[in-house]
């Protein structure tokens, strides 16, 4: 019996390859990133707007 370094999925698949984990890994970044970058945009206007007068 031999042991495999990488263990398989439970379903019997293949595991994603690293290109297809790379994609994901930059879709959640951007799910997660673009608006909070968008909240920190905003922030910083109306924190300008209130101490500015």
């Amino acid at each position: 019996m031999s042991h495999d370094s990488s263990p398989s999925p439970p379903d019997g698949g293949t595991a994603p390859g690293p290109s297809d984990r790379r994609a994901l890994t930059v879709l959640a970044w951007l799910w997660v990133g673009a608006p909070l970058c968008y909240g920190v945009y905003e922030l910083v206007q109306k924190a300008t707007q209130l101490f500015s007068g």
